[in-house]
């Protein structure tokens, strides 16, 4: 909530995920694109709440509104996943936590891929969103 004090705000941290998927997705990491994108899509079929791979799809999108669609499932699923850990709709989710990255990263991939498409009034909102999660907040955590 903007005007709280920092104190007074919650703070959520979602858990990390497994190492059997953290594996497979370093697997599917060291493949070709095209091959690279079919092991992602088929581990996030498997885990459809696995973040990480959402964001890693809106990347190997070919054409913008699909890397939007990916991007906008990853945010929504990562929603889900902060209001199951305690997140009421404000309080702070943090980057310095490494498993809120992947939330945050699908936000920050949803933002791009809305410039892309001309969504200006949506890459404005994502703006204060970020902010408003994480007042440390710096681009530079994510180079796009």
């Amino acid at each position: 909530m903007p005007g709280l004090p920092l104190a007074d705000r919650h703070e959520t941290i979602l858990p990390p995920v497994t190492d059997e998927v953290r594996e497979a997705f370093r697997a599917a990491l060291t493949l070709d694109r095209g091959a690279r994108k079919i092991a992602v899509g088929e581990l996030v079929a498997e885990h459809p709440t696995y973040l990480e791979g959402w964001a890693e799809l809106s990347t190997l999108a070919g054409e913008p509104i699909e890397a939007y669609a990916y991007a906008r499932v990853g945010y929504h699923r990562g929603l889900d996943a902060l209001r199951g850990n305690g997140w009421g709709g404000s309080g702070l989710v943090r980057w310095s936590v490494a498993s809120n990255r992947p939330f945050l990263t699908c936000l920050v991939r949803l933002r791009e891929s809305a410039r892309a498409i001309g969504e200006t009034a949506e890459v404005t909102r994502i703006d204060a969103f970020l902010r408003d999660l994480d007042p440390d907040w710096d681009d530079a955590y994510l180079p796009v």
